[in-house]
């Protein structure tokens, strides 16, 4: 990404202590505080934020994304890509927000929320589906058209539920008074379309993060593992495999750094987010299928690291809209430029 020493800092970190003890624990429940405490101490939770040159600025993204890459490969079980955007959104409007995890509502695009200002505060209510860690969050952060408020998780009603890489996720349901400090309008070109394309930017990442590690994985895998007297990557079969997993991953990589690119100069944010979840959600599935044939059986076993990636690689790839959804957005947006403006379209970004 953008800057390599931020990118090699968050490697060691996450190397240090997102172990797979820990994570394990925290699939069973168990807040990783340590791992919490070291991440927030190193700065990484404002890298959004502080890189900004003003409010509403995404000059930070290139940071951001450098972390989410480096806890996509570690499997790294923190809200990190809703806190960097709750606190980004929060400082856009002026407001201060809360010591500890966010998170990030709305996940879907039928989720619909109602903010009005009355003289003593504001009045939010709504619905929303997949809010991640919202137990584990300090506050819960909704945009409503042109508005950000910050919710208390106390003040909602919640339905615990989990994907299927065991991360929390939950059913909100709110309507209530809020604090007239609570709720700001944000700058002019933040709404709920563009918080639903950065969310989904931040899960292209971490896909792209995890590939990667699942590519070492399996390589360093087919090396050792030796059959009828020699390494499993000398058979051409397997071989055939890995070259197109590594070609999914080495394709995933470019499209989330140019997406990543296009963001930070502010170029067709829609058309690039679009291209890298769509690209890099099909490379997942085809990814973690080759993985687990490589592995065999071993990949299956709890002890074994692969299913903490592939099992996110599922989960993320569903997670504000799967490829499906945007390719039919591209197609929207190519169509929409007529066949004159198909080339200048794609050479732009």
């Amino acid at each position: 990404m953008s800057d390599r020493l931020v990118r090699d800092s968050a490697g060691r970190l996450f190397g240090d202590l997102s172990t797979p003890a820990l994570i394990n624990a925290a699939e069973s429940g168990t807040w990783p505080a340590p791992l919490w405490q070291a991440v927030s101490d190193a700065g990484f939770l404002d890298a959004l934020a502080a890189g900004a040159e003003g409010p509403g600025d995404l000059s930070g993204i290139g940071d951001a994304a450098a972390i989410l890459w480096e806890a996509g490969r570690f499997a790294v079980p923190l809200p990190l890509a809703e806190t960097m955007l709750g606190r980004w959104l929060l400082a856009s409007a002026g407001l201060t927000a809360p010591e500890g995890p966010l998170a990030l509502a709305p996940v879907e695009r039928d989720s619909s929320f109602l903010l009005r200002r009355q003289a003593d505060g504001w009045h939010l209510s709504g619905r929303a589906t997949g809010i991640a860690w919202p137990h584990q969050a300090a506050g819960i952060v909704v945009v409503v058209g042109g508005d950000v408020a910050c919710l208390p998780p106390a003040a909602a009603a919640l339905r615990d539920d989990r994907n299927l890489a065991g991360e929390p996720r939950g059913d909100l349901s709110v309507d209530t008074l809020l604090d007239a400090k609570a709720a700001a309008p944000l700058v002019a070109g933040i709404d709920p379309a563009l918080v639903y394309r950065l969310g989904a930017l931040s899960r292209a990442v971490l896909m792209a993060g995890a590939l990667d590690a699942v590519l070492e994985l399996t390589v360093r895998y087919a090396n050792d593992r030796v059959q009828f007297g020699r390494p499993i990557a000398k058979f051409q079969a397997i071989q055939q495999q890995l070259a197109v997993l590594a070609e999914n991953v080495a394709a995933s990589g470019v499209i989330a750094n140019a997406a990543v690119e296009a963001v930070a100069r502010k170029s067709d944010i829609a058309f690039s987010v679009a291209v890298a979840k769509s690209r890099i959600g099909e490379a997942a599935g085809k990814v973690a299928e080759i993985a687990h044939q490589v592995h065999g059986a071993i990949g299956f076993t709890h002890e074994h690291r692969l299913h903490h990636l592939t099992r996110r690689l599922w989960s993320w790839r569903d997670e504000y809209g799967v490829e499906s959804d945007w390719a039919m957005e591209l197609g929207r947006m190519v169509a929409s430029h007529g066949a004159d403006g198909l080339w200048p379209l794609l050479t732009v970004w």
